[in-house]
Formats: C-alpha cells, structure tokens, sequence
C-alpha cells in the first residue's frame, strides 16, 4: 500500500491553508459527489428548483426519497476507501427498490425506527464514473446506521466496482472522478 502522505498532490489537497499559486484556490480534503436524483427521473433538478418536493403530476422527488411511474428510489452513499490513507470517498447515489422494500423505509423514515428492516434488494440508478461500471449495477442496500443514509454495496456480480469497495481508489482515480464531475482540481494541485 503507497502512503499518500508522501505524495505532495494529497498534502496540498488536505491542507486548509495551501493556495493554489495560479488562482488562489484552496481545498480542504476529501469531499463526496452527490447525484440530485436517479437517472431515471427526467424532470429536472430539486435543488437548483428550491423546492423541498419536486412534484410532476403524480411523480416527486425529495432529497432522500423518489417515486417515479411506479419505480420507487432511496437516497444512498457508496462508500470507496481511498488507498494510502485512512479516509473514504461517497458518491451520494440513488438505490432502485421494489415497492415493498420503500414502504419498510419509508415506515422508518421520519423516526430511524426501521424494525426489522436492515436492507433490501437495489440497483444502483445513476452512473458513476471511473469505477468499471458498464451498466445498471446490483447492490445490497443496508441501514448501518439508522440516523444516516443507507450504504450501497455493488454485489459480486459487478466485480470490477466491487473490488473498488472492497479494495481502494487510489488518488489519481479520486481526481479523475472529481474531473468526471466537472471539478478538475488536477492543475491546482501541481508545484507552482
């Protein structure tokens, strides 16, 4: 395993008080990126709406819950460790289940009360850059923590975005995803 705190890109990534020399710009470590909604939904975006509900006709969209023309979604993170060091990155993505499962979740909602719902059945409904994802991607989706979001963990059959789970991004995979994103902090990282 490479420690990355031997790699100068990661330290000026952490530290608060490194300004990029070109534009001033600074960073304060690892930080997630986060789908606003499912793929599926094709009915704009609920934060840039304002709106706490975004309703079209009988479809809404919430910040944690959707429903859909009967598809049924869960707010989740995907967890990946990030190799050579101690921290983790999360896509903050959106869980596909069945009908059933979202009442069990939606019951336990409001007061982290889940009984003996622990997870359920999902399919990952966004696509997530630079972890071998090829299609839509089976998960088991569980409650780890009942005041927190459910986690998504890709299944054995999506081997290649399991191993990432399971093993480690390293860094340069971290800054690809982030420029994926639209947030190419690659050049701010280099000597000035």
């Amino acid at each position: 395993m490479t420690d990355l705190a031997q790699d100068p890109r990661w330290r000026r990534f952490n530290d608060r008080e490194f300004e990029c020399p070109c534009c001033g710009k600074r960073f304060g470590g690892v930080y997630d990126v986060v789908f606003d909604h499912p793929d599926p939904w094709g009915h704009g975006n609920r934060a840039k709406s304002g709106e706490d509900i975004l309703w079209a006709g009988k479809n809404w969209l919430s910040s944690d819950l959707c429903v859909q023309d009967g598809d049924y979604f869960v707010r989740c993170i995907m967890p990946f460790p990030i190799i050579g060091s101690d921290q983790s990155f999360a896509f903050g993505v959106w869980g596909s289940v069945s009908k059933d499962s979202f009442k069990h979740f939606y019951m336990g909602f409001d007061t982290s009360d889940y009984g003996d719902f622990t997870g359920c059945f999902s399919w990952l409904s966004n696509n997530i850059p630079h972890v071998g994802q090829d299609d839509w991607i089976p998960c088991d989706l569980m409650i780890e923590d009942p005041t927190k979001r459910p986690v998504l963990y890709a299944q054995s059959k999506a081997a290649a975005v399991r191993a990432h789970q399971e093993n480690g991004i390293t860094f340069d995979q971290l800054l690809d995803i982030y420029a994926s994103a639209g947030n190419d902090i690659r050049p701010h990282l280099l000597d000035g």
